[in-house]
């Protein structure tokens, strides 16, 4: 988008409300394995928080958020985090996310298997989130380029 004149309400209830945004999006992730939500929604939520504060106040305002560069190599790490916990179990004999079957000292199978699914709630998170972000990006254009 090309640099136009932005109001500054409209600026300054992005930059309110995308806190809120983001912390009930780390709501949804870390209370994704109780409830209703988990990674995915926690990543859309996040994106929609960076996106609204690119929207309200341009490229140079969300870049401190999250950069050009940054969105594919998060998405990948996310990616990655992900594979890694579910690859653990194959190094242990076990099956694809067979978290009970990783030996972790000073864990049960139970507690293990609830600490994995965070961990890749929040995998799946970082991923979704970054690589909405950079669609975003490259759907605006190549100016601004970091």
């Amino acid at each position: 988008m090309r640099e136009t004149s932005r109001s500054l309400v409209v600026v300054l209830a992005a930059r309110g409300l995308a806190p809120v945004i983001q912390l009930f999006a780390l709501y949804v992730v870390f209370h994704g394995h109780y409830s209703p939500g988990g990674g995915f929604q926690g990543g859309v939520l996040l994106a929609a928080a960076f996106v609204l504060v690119r929207l309200a106040g341009g490229y140079e305002t969300g870049r401190h958020q999250i950069t050009r560069r940054a969105g594919p190599l998060l998405g990948a790490a996310g990616v990655l985090l992900f594979a890694a916990v579910g690859a653990a179990a194959f190094l242990t004999g076990g099956n694809l996310l067979d978290h009970g079957r990783v030996p972790v000292p000073g864990f049960a199978p139970a507690e293990l298997r609830s600490v994995m699914i965070l961990v890749i709630e929040v995998g799946v998170a970082i991923a979704v989130a970054a690589v909405l972000t950079a669609i975003y990006d490259e759907l605006l254009g190549s100016e601004d380029d970091d």
